[in-house]
């Protein structure tokens, strides 16, 4: 779908609220609906649908929104050409969350608008602030995975073993590697272990389910 003008776009307006901002100024559901459906009578758009996800914390991905699902729906149905929000963090407080949007809508050449920023990609000089946003996102990956790489290498050379834990002793170990290469069962070795009074570094008895953990940490 190429969107040749955005005088003739077919918006899906998105609104959403969390619990505790529902009693703030500016950020009400009936706010956001005002804005986004002046703005569309402004510019000549069509508004679709009004979708809304009351009480969805802007924490939650867009994926994990009943409402947003609805947007994407809309959208990858052809029934609609673009997604308008009132303020960008609508979409999501986290940076990278309303990256991975701008990057979904990219991917599938469906319009995003919001209208506190300026933020359209219908438009070049919207695209240029969602490639701006979109590159600031990624140098911060960077730096954190570099500062992770800094702190592992520091904590390796101190002599610091790294990785995950053991579960238990060698000795467990090599007895629950032995008997599962006899043929015991998970749940064998466990019953096995509890009698003789071989528990767990937690203090909890063997569950097939820890056995299997064993057996995968020494393989």
């Amino acid at each position: 779908m190429k969107i040749s003008s955005t005088e003739s776009l077919r918006v899906v307006a998105y609104l959403r609220v969390s619990t505790d901002e529902q009693a703030r100024s500016g950020l009400g559901l009936d706010a956001q609906s005002a804005a986004i459906t002046a703005e569309a009578r402004h510019r000549g758009w069509g508004i679709v649908e009004v979708i809304a996800d009351p009480g969805v914390s802007g924490t939650k991905r867009h994926d994990q929104r009943p409402g947003f699902r609805r947007v994407l729906a809309l959208l990858e149905s052809g029934d609609a050409d673009a997604v308008v929000v009132a303020k960008l963090d609508r979409l999501g407080r986290r940076l990278d969350h309303q990256c991975r949007i701008i990057e979904l809508a990219e991917r599938n050449s469906w319009g995003l608008i919001a209208l506190d920023v300026d933020l359209d990609t219908t438009t070049a000089a919207g695209k240029l602030t969602a490639n701006i946003m979109g590159a600031v996102n990624q140098h911060f990956r960077d730096v954190i995975a570099e500062r992770t790489r800094e702190a592992l290498a520091v904590k390796k050379a101190q002599g610091v073993k790294l990785g995950r834990p053991r579960l238990v002793t060698a000795e467990i170990a090599e007895r629950i590697r032995d008997e599962r290469a006899s043929g015991s069962t998970l749940k064998a070795i466990g019953d096995r272990l509890n009698a003789d009074g071989a528990t767990t570094p937690t203090g909890r008895a063997w569950t097939p389910a820890t056995v299997r953990r064993v057996t995968l940490q020494t393989a």
